[in-house]
């Protein structure tokens, strides 16, 4: 069961219906509306030929038989994170395109300005029984299924935990952009349920739960017709677990939008979710050692308990929007990024202010930082390790060159992703036959 959105993100009071968009006031489950990009003029392109269009944007060649119709797929959009601006980026190169999501929240609307957003039927389960997200995560293998995707000719899912398990027909491309294999199903799922605190029946419950959601999550992975990793780090993890290959194109940052300061504070810097994986803890610890300022802009569950080990010379701002954000990046003295991430957003960020990061040496962002150019890592999981990295910069930051930072950054512009996008849809589509 699906229900469409106004684009401003209230639900409509039409009844709820199986398999179709709202468009003009009708609804035909048989029949997607056209939604498509195609290029000017009618040529076929070579596998390395991309036409670029007036707004700078790569677009995708008319189909064998007429336009392409395609939708896009999200988890959950709830909140705006890095996931949520990627699919924004993606849904940019397809304006028509709808977006099929579990659940949505309208401040997550200015990602997708008159954009046509269809839920699941946990929307209305949510609405009426106040229930936590936590709570329907039971239902959201089946609810994903729900979904009707008949007629269309590709369908995009930017994935991290539930999207791709789409069932589409054998006519169907299915590509999915994979944020991450769930972490809480596989590499992580033991550190996630002792964080819950649940008591001995509890555990028991969540484990047979995340079990099942685990046999399913590996299932459904062969649903996918091409796999799109976010770094080499999530390309080894989908082949770990889903034993599929994947191609890689790193996620966008709108480095346009984020330029170098002429001078910077002292303060050191933090952006993220407040939560126990991102080990925002040890750089409390650190700089608390050091009596370092430090800035820390998010919100999660975990901020009551980080605001208790916080010393004075540590601020909590909350959440802030991206005007501010880029305020903060540019006049902070470094970023420092503490958790395992599949890629990071925020340290290229950073470093598209100009700003050197000070990072865990693990996960993606040994493939965004250059040690000693645009940044510095430390070792273990510790305080101990990141107090000793952080002298380490504090002796050394003079070395770091505004210009050589900036220059990392460029190679994760959003024109750059949706360029390699573009580029792979388009063969893919060519090798079904249908370009």
């Amino acid at each position: 069961m699906e229900t469409a959105l106004k684009p401003v993100g209230g639900i409509e009071s039409s009844p709820p219906v199986r398999g179709g968009v709202r468009g003009g006031g009708s609804i035909d489950k048989h029949s997607p509306p056209q939604h498509s990009l195609h290029l000017i003029g009618n040529r076929s392109l070579a596998s390395s030929d991309i036409d670029v269009a007036p707004r700078g944007r790569p677009n995708l060649p008319s189909g064998r038989g007429g336009k392409i119709k395609i939708a896009l797929v999200h988890d959950f959009l709830v909140k705006i994170g890095g996931a949520e601006k990627v699919t924004g980026a993606i849904s940019e190169l397809f304006p028509e395109a709808p977006i099929y999501t579990l659940l949505y929240h309208p401040r997550v609307g200015a990602l997708f300005p008159q954009r046509k957003i269809i839920v699941s039927y946990l929307q209305l389960w949510q609405k009426f029984l106040h229930l936590p997200t936590k709570f329907l995560l039971p239902f959201m293998a089946l609810a994903i299924e729900s979904f009707d995707f008949t007629g269309y000719d590709l369908v995009i899912s930017s994935n991290h935990s539930f999207a791709g398990g789409i069932i589409t027909s054998p006519e169907t491309v299915h590509i999915s952009y994979c944020h991450s294999p769930t972490r809480y199903l596989w590499d992580a799922f033991h550190t996630y349920i002792n964080e819950q605190r649940l008591n001995g029946l509890g555990k028991r419950i969540l484990y047979g739960l995340l079990h099942q959601l685990r046999i399913w999550d590996k299932l459904s992975s062969g649903r996918v017709q091409k796999y799109i990793a976010i770094s080499q780090y999530v390309k080894n993890r989908i082949r770990k677990y889903y034993r599929q290959d994947s191609a890689i194109i790193y996620p966008p940052v709108d480095t346009d939008k984020i330029k170098p300061a002429a001078t910077h504070s002292d303060y050191f810097l933090i952006v993220s979710r407040l939560t126990p994986y991102k080990k925002i803890d040890l750089a409390i610890a650190a700089c608390n050692t050091l009596r370092l300022p430090l800035v820390i802009i998010g919100t999660g569950e975990d901020e009551a308990r980080l605001k208790k080990l916080a010393g004075f010379s540590i601020d909590f701002l909350g959440w802030q929007n991206d005007a501010n954000k880029i305020k903060y990046l540019q006049n902070c003295r470094a970023v420092i990024f503490p958790g395992e991430e599949d890629f990071g957003i925020v340290p290229v960020e950073a470093m598209a202010a100009g700003r050197p990061v000070i990072a865990y040496r693990k996960g993606g962002t040994l493939e965004t930082i250059q040690e000693g150019v645009t940044g510095m890592f430390f070792d273990q999981p510790t305080a101990a390790s990141l107090t000793q990295t952080l002298q380490k910069f504090l002796q050394q930051e003079n070395n770091f060159v505004v210009d050589k930072i900036t220059q990392q950054a460029e190679k994760f512009n959003k024109s750059r992703f949706q360029a390699e996008l573009i580029k792979l849809i388009t063969n893919e589509l060519k090798a079904c036959g249908k370009l």
